[in-house]
């Protein structure tokens, strides 16, 4: 199955910035996310933004990545547009909020 947009952005931008390698990067991220409880095909901008934040700099950290605070910034930057793109998405929470209104 796919992953997410958010997961493929993340991981891009994490290879882009020349870093880790592909599997590498695709790695790093998924275990990330397995400790936040989350899958890489289901996880959101959003959700990604926490583990960007709590998690994410702790993992680049222990693979001798320098700076990692602001690697994850160059993230966070690169999810803003799948954040945009994603609101307009039929995920669960997309459908809810359009019944409910809000």
């Amino acid at each position: 199955m796919a992953e997410s947009a958010a997961f493929e952005a993340a991981c891009t931008c994490l290879e882009s910035s020349g870093v880790l390698d592909r599997l590498a990067a695709r790695g790093t991220i998924r275990i990330a996310l397995k400790q936040a409880g989350l899958e890489p095909k289901a996880v959101t901008a959003r959700q990604l933004g926490v583990v960007l934040e709590k998690l994410l700099p702790a993992e680049l950290a222990s693979r001798g990545i320098p700076s990692p605070e602001q690697v994850c910034a160059r993230i966070g930057k690169a999810l803003e547009s799948v954040d945009a793109a994603g609101a307009r998405a039929d995920t669960p929470e997309a459908i809810f909020a359009r019944l409910g209104g809000s």
